[in-house]
């Protein structure tokens, strides 16, 4: 009698459950974690496919959804993140993970909205990560891991092969003499010439060569030189403003775009190479895809070229530097299932098979040991394009055998970047158009540079970079 009373309430509990929506016996609802990058095009594609790729596997054995959102840029995810951290009006929820840089991952961290990742992975799994790419995550040094690397990128020269093939007999250059950056500037020089004596009119000679990120030449640059700009230890920075060093970089981006060598005009180089503005580009190696594939001569005629990319170019006689770049991944606090399903799912996305498919569907090189070869991917199946392979050849190679640097945590780190990038490029760009209308009203090009090529006017610059540079130290 007991027991048939128990089962009818059993049943009572049951059907009032069930009309509150939730029957009895029903599976736990999956916990879904939101991801916010700053991906687009194809590195957008293939992220969403490697996220339902988990949804349908994985994440289906362990009650995991992941919903993937990309915010645009970088600067825009930066933006949308902080607003979120900080609550402001308006703002969408902070998600469960965020793509990030170290400069935005110390700020969550300060902000207490940074889980500490070192405790949900074992010494075994810690040991299969590249150590650099491990390392920039210990934003404190303090072996505690904050930003978990999910995929990486370094820095390569893009060449416009096709176009650069006529000067190159004509001269006798070839891409060897590209290799440095003595070299490179050269090169360019000779480039302008050439160009300005295909046609009948005086000083129109073309720019040959240009960067996407004038801050990381000089960062690595300096670097190579000996000198380590923003030395940061423990969210503190000190900054190393070697005026000989600082010179050295000067002389071979400032003097070389002052004469109309180097350039930039669209948002990104691969832009001016498109209209015919640029041969050459030094940018990340995750950007092979935005390489154009045809150059427009007119607004109704263009030709196909053909990309070739090359190691990007060391100063004489250093050890070469290279960029270490693609943004990690931030774990924001939740709950532990959330939390748990968070780090599931970036353990999922690293495993070599799965970081060789968004490597080469990407460019980004893998972050493991295992998977961050090439012979790796030539036998994963995935069919590798010519230019994907060469492009994830030299990066690996890069990392294998160059100096890796990215610029460790430290407070409006950003800030400081752009500072440095923009004190450079907003004055060569205001100076070189100023020598341009000059030689246009009749003065000859030495006459129209003369001004910016002395002594007196770099001590300036410098003065007051190192004053505004200043300001983020200690």
């Amino acid at each position: 009698m007991k027991r048939m009373i128990r089962s009818a309430v059993s049943l009572l509990l049951c059907a009032a459950l069930a009309l509150g929506g939730t029957a009895c016996n029903s599976k736990k609802l999956p916990t879904t974690i939101t991801v916010w990058t700053y991906y687009n095009g194809e590195q957008l594609e293939s992220f969403n496919q490697l996220v339902s790729q988990f949804n349908d596997t994985v994440g289906k054995q362990k009650n995991i959804v992941v919903e993937s959102y990309s915010q645009g840029s970088v600067n825009d995810l930066e933006t949308s993140v902080l607003a979120a951290a900080e609550g402001k009006v308006g703002a969408e929820k902070l998600p469960n993970v965020v793509s990030s840089y170290a400069d935005t991952a110390y700020t969550l961290d300060q902000m207490g909205l940074a889980v500490d990742l070192a405790p949900y992975l074992t010494d075994k799994e810690k040991s299969a990560y590249i150590t650099g790419f491990l390392d920039e995550g210990d934003l404190l040094n303090n072996g505690e891991l904050k930003l978990f690397p999910i995929a990486k990128s370094t820095e390569l020269l893009y060449l416009n092969a096709t176009d650069f093939a006529p000067f190159a007999e004509a001269t006798g250059v070839t891409y060897a003499d590209l290799s440095t950056m003595e070299g490179l500037t050269e090169v360019a020089h000779k480039y302008y010439d050439w160009t300005d004596a295909q046609t009948p009119e005086p000083n129109d000679g073309k720019a040959l060569f240009g960067r996407d990120a004038l801050a990381n030449y000089l960062l690595c640059g300096a670097q190579e030189l000996g000198c380590t700009i923003f030395d940061a230890e423990n969210g503190v920075m000190t900054l190393n403003f070697d005026k000989q060093v600082i010179r050295k970089l000067w002389d071979n981006y400032y003097v070389p775009y002052i004469k109309g060598w180097f350039g930039a005009s669209g948002k990104f180089r691969s832009d001016d190479v498109k209209t015919g503005n640029l041969l050459a580009y030094v940018g990340s190696s995750s950007s092979s895809s935005f390489f154009p594939t045809q150059v427009l001569t007119s607004d109704t005629e263009s030709h196909d070229i053909e990309m070739v990319s090359l190691p990007c170019p060391s100063f004489a006689g250093c050890e070469p530097v290279a960029a270490q770049q693609g943004a990690g991944m931030v774990v924001t606090p939740g709950t532990e299932d959330e939390v748990n399903a968070s780090v599931t799912f970036l353990k999922w996305f690293t495993q070599p098979e799965n970081n060789i498919q968004f490597s080469v569907q990407s460019g980004y090189m893998p972050v493991t040991y295992a998977a961050n070869d090439v012979t790796a991917m030539e036998n994963s199946g995935l069919e590798l394009s010519d230019s994907i392979r060469d492009v994830l050849t030299l990066s690996i190679d890069a990392v294998n055998n160059d100096t890796l640097y990215t610029t460790h945590a430290f407070p409006d780190a950003m800030s400081a970047r752009n500072t440095l990038q923009y004190a450079l490029q907003d004055l060569v760009t205001a100076d070189r158009a100023t020598v341009v209308e000059r030689v246009a009203a009749g003065q000859t090009p030495e006459e129209a540079e003369a001004e910016f090529l002395t002594d007196a006017y770099f001590d300036a610059w410098y003065e007051n970079t190192l004053a505004a540079l200043s300001a983020y130290a200690g």
